[in-house]
């Protein structure tokens, strides 16, 4: 199963991109033996202005033909890793060839994006700012293909 992380903004050098390229190689070298994998970033930028609406149609044209979506949104379902890792497996063990990974932008996702979904996840109640969630979304990829391997990255 190939996964794209479509996030609003451009990731500029420095600490983020750096943790971020990191846990991207990670899981790409343990994902593959699992059917997990490449982990691809596509990355929008509304130019014009044109808030939440305009993001929404520019990450629905990165988002690939046919995928399963899945947005990262703060009213969306909060998971434990373990059970982060069971729903990826789930979702490349019933046929998932695509998984589109949404983080919006400074405002979040547009509902209409929001309601298009197939799922939801949250971080938890807090907002957190989008180079961050793209951070902390990459880590827990990797968390998730760790576990599936039992490889003892993550820890009860």
């Amino acid at each position: 199963m190939r996964l794209h992380i479509c996030a609003v903004g451009r990731l500029r050098a420095g600490p983020e991109r750096t943790l971020i390229d990191d846990y991207t190689t990670r899981f790409d070298r343990s994902g593959r033996a699992l059917g997990l994998g490449p982990l691809t970033l596509h990355e929008v930028e509304d130019k014009k202005g044109g808030g939440m609406a305009a993001e929404a149609d520019l990450l629905r044209r990165a988002i690939p033909s046919g995928a399963r979506v899945c947005v990262m949104d703060e009213r969306g379902r909060v998971m434990s890793s373990p059970d982060f890792a069971d729903q990826l497996g789930r979702w490349r063990d019933t046929g998932t060839q695509d998984l589109a990974l949404v983080i919006g932008g400074a405002d979040g996702i547009d509902p209409s994006l929001r309601a298009e979904a197939d799922f939801a996840l949250s971080f938890g109640a807090m907002v957190w700012p989008h180079m961050l969630a793209r951070a902390m979304l990459t880590e827990q990829l990797y968390r998730a293909a760790s576990i599936l391997a039992g490889s003892p990255y993550h820890r009860v």
